[in-house]
């Protein structure tokens, strides 16, 4: 492996149902390049990315040199490595001049931490970056972040109800897509 690359697990890791939580960094930590247009555009990455591959992602955020996101795969052909390639490619060219380091860091949950507690707290934790940089007091200040569930573009992380709902259309999901897989 190239001196300063981070390990990867096999490409199959970051497949088919896989929950893998994503940091992705502004080189040199540079700032100047998260507005609302970015966030904008961003989203609209995402919600392609999310289409593609088979994938919600239930939390996000956006930070000054940073983005968090957890993405989970909904069928066997979900591919979040082609989607995180999908994402940086086209999002880099709005950074401009700025550009991602040269890798992500990825963490795969394991079944552990899939738990719906245990996930849960995961997605709070991201939730929450922006009050532990002091950037804000509270979670729901910050501007620069959401989830990304196609055909719920009001669904609210942050939401008291977010779970509930999160958990049942995620569950109507995976039944559908099982489904349609079946009777192909």
């Amino acid at each position: 492996m190239p001196r300063g690359y981070l390990p990867r697990l096999a490409p199959g890791s970051y497949r088919a149902h896989a929950v893998v939580f994503w940091t992705h960094t502004v080189e040199n930590r540079a700032r100047g390049w998260l507005t609302p247009n970015l966030h904008h555009e961003f989203r609209e990455l995402m919600l392609h990315a999310a289409f593609r591959e088979h994938l919600l992602c239930p939390i996000y955020v956006l930070m000054p040199d940073h983005l968090h996101l957890v993405w989970m795969g909904l069928n066997p052909g979900s591919d979040q490595r082609r989607a995180a390639s999908f994402l940086r490619a086209r999002l880099e060219s709005k950074l401009a001049p700025h550009r991602f380091q040269h890798q992500a860091h990825d963490h795969i949950l394991r079944d552990s931490e899939r738990k719906r507690s245990a996930f849960g707290a995961i997605c709070t934790y991201v939730a929450a970056n922006p009050v532990r940089a002091r950037l804000v007091a509270d979670p729901r200040a910050w501007p620069f972040q959401g989830c990304v569930v196609p055909g719920y573009p009001d669904l609210d992380p942050l939401a008291g109800d977010f779970w509930e709902k999160f958990w049942r259309i995620h569950n109507a999901t995976i039944r559908l897509v099982t489904s349609a897989a079946t009777t192909t």
